[in-house]
């Protein structure tokens, strides 16, 4: 059996290749595609992200400037994330995910 990070690395590459490719390259997301994802995958996040929001994330992340976010630029953003849900939790210690 697969530990979490296992299964929580497997999770972040299944995820990015659910939506990549159902339009253009199979390996970049499109904003349509980033949208979709973050709609279905990040409910929470999205539900705060105009379309004017999401823009600027498309372009904030595209840093190769191709209107696509590869693999490597979502990666970047999750960690991003990651980063950002850490120092909440460690602000509010009782509310800190565990592992049991």
């Amino acid at each position: 059996m697969a530990c979490p990070l296992e299964q929580a690395l497997a999770v972040v590459v299944a995820t990015f290749h659910k939506y990549s490719g159902n339009e253009g390259d199979k390996y970049k997301l499109n904003k349509a595609e980033l949208k979709e994802l973050l709609t279905k995958e990040l409910p929470s996040f999205s539900k705060q992200t105009s379309e004017a929001s999401l823009q600027k994330l498309m372009s904030s992340l595209d840093c190769n400037s191709d209107n696509e976010v590869d693999f490597q630029e979502y990666v970047t953003f999750l960690a991003c994330m990651a980063m950002m849900c850490n120092d909440f939790f460690q602000d509010l210690p009782d509310k800190m995910p565990r592992r049991k």
